[in-house]
């Protein structure tokens, strides 16, 4: 035998109106990430600045809306990658990187 589940209309309505301005709030407030400590946004930087990413060091050129072009200029890959690496890159504004003083 199979039984009806009974569902309250009322309640399905409140239930509804919650999750609807729970969800307009959440979209009005954005989320807003924040880097690692001891770490900065690539987007935070200053043009001409040098930085670290994993093995990678370089120096900011430019910022485009999206991307930001960077020159690297050292790289601790085996020597078999590194002609990829050095040079002009294009990464990502969000990308972790630590401010390097030289």
């Amino acid at each position: 035998m199979i039984q009806k589940l009974h569902t309250n209309k009322k309640n399905q309505g409140v239930k509804s109106a919650k999750i609807n301005s729970l969800a307009k709030k959440a979209l009005k407030n954005s989320f807003k990430a924040k880097p690692a400590p001891g770490k900065k946004y690539l987007q935070d930087l200053e043009i001409g600045s040098v930085f670290k990413v994993f093995l990678l060091t370089g120096i900011l050129v430019e910022t485009t809306p999206t991307a930001a072009k960077v020159i690297i200029i050292d790289s601790k890959h085996p020597d078999s990658d590194n002609d990829y690496y050095l040079g002009k890159q294009s990464i990502a504004l969000t990308t972790e990187v630590t401010e390097v003083n030289l």
